[in-house]
């Protein structure tokens, strides 16, 4: 019993209606602090409460996540409708975790081929579901930083650009030790180039999340390894962050065509038309990597920046694609042509989805 109710000044012992009063006022306390019990840990005070079944998905923490993603109307509803369909119960952690997400949106993706009414509403949909993932890619590639080479994961691809100024595509041996192990550059005819010792290079690269980064580095020396000659360089821990790429780029090798287009414009009264003529002539080259914004293209015949191409390919499926493209620059290679650095112009909106398909290994089994 409260003490602090047998000791109230209106409890007497003598006087039974006072104490008819307490006893109720005793019980009802007793009620009330049971159902509080039983509503915090459940019946029994077994410890087993209410929320331990089943989680519902939260319509509000979705709707609070995409709004902080900065997403529209028709995102946030195909993203509420893609975590439905894959069972998703906590939106905000799956945002969070790329695996998480790619798994989902890989299922959404296929529902989205199979099930679409109409080919232009699934590349409708698919262009939403892409640009909520490119949208995501950009906001994470912006929180992960490398700060030291020793950090570097093995066979990642990076640039290695000599004193002269010359590109070459290697890849990252190893890390681990006393120096930086990367593979040795190789001309256009594919012989091995052996920088002297103390030379300064430097290394430009591409974390998972699209984030660039470069760094100054030095020759050590040149070994033999199972793969061919390698070079030793010196670790650094001063790597500079390049700005943040919006999409996310991968490393690829496919074989295209690439036509020069010239862009003729006349005036018409108060307007401005603007003509695409392109070239006859087409040159073939090797797409080194690609995003939904541009792809590197290295060839024999490379344009120079400012130039306007027509770059057709093929994808995995046999399904043909074309895009217009802009040069922004060309490396030199050291042997004839060099690597194109391409900002899509104008892309269909059907190749587009295939270049994000690709990119987030959407169209794989």
């Amino acid at each position: 019993m409260p003490i602090f109710l047998l000791q109230s000044p209106y409890f007497k012992e003598n006087d039974p209606q006072s104490m008819i009063i307490v006893l109720v006022v005793i019980v009802v306390f007793i009620v009330v602090m049971s159902t509080m019990n039983i509503v915090r840990n459940g019946i029994g005070g077994t410890g087993i409460k209410r929320g331990a079944g089943p989680r519902k998905f939260s319509r509000f923490a979705l709707r609070r996540a995409a709004a902080s993603l900065g997403l529209d109307r028709d995102q946030t509803e195909l993203l509420e409708w893609a975590f439905r369909t894959e069972g998703i119960t906590d939106p905000e952690i799956t945002l969070s975790n790329p695996t998480l997400l790619d798994k989902a949106f890989k299922h959404a993706y296929r529902v989205i081929e199979k099930s679409a009414e109409t080919e232009a509403i699934a590349e409708e949909q698919k262009s939403i579901l892409f640009s909520i993932r490119n949208r995501v890619e950009a906001a994470r590639s912006s929180t992960s930083k490398i700060t030291s080479s020793r950090k570097l994961p093995d066979n990642m691809p990076a640039t290695l650009t000599s004193p002269k100024g010359e590109t070459y595509p290697v890849k990252i041996i190893s890390s681990k030790g006393d120096e930086l192990l990367v593979d040795c550059p190789r001309s256009a005819v594919g012989t091995p180039l052996r920088l002297p010792r103390g030379a300064k290079v430097q290394l430009s690269f591409y974390s998972k999340s699209s984030q660039g980064y470069r760094m100054e580095s030095r020759v050590i020396s040149i070994i033999d390894t199972p793969r061919g000659p390698a070079l030793q360089l010196a670790h650094s821990e001063k790597i500079e962050a390049l700005p943040n790429r919006r999409y996310k780029r991968k490393q690829t090798h496919i074989s295209c065509f690439f036509s020069l287009v010239r862009i003729e414009q006349r005036q018409i009264g108060r307007k401005i038309e603007k003509k695409t003529i392109v070239d006859d002539r087409r040159s073939l080259g090797t797409i080194l990597d690609i995003s939904a914004g541009g792809c590197a293209i290295k060839s024999a015949a490379a344009l120079n920046a400012g130039a306007y191409l027509k770059i057709e390919f093929d994808d995995d499926h046999d399904r043909s694609h074309a895009a217009l493209g802009r040069v922004i620059r060309t490396n030199k290679t050291g042997g004839i042509g060099g690597i194109m650095h391409i900002q899509f112009a104008k892309i269909p909106r059907k190749t587009l989805n295939a270049i994000n398909a690709l990119v987030f290994e959407y169209d794989q089994d």
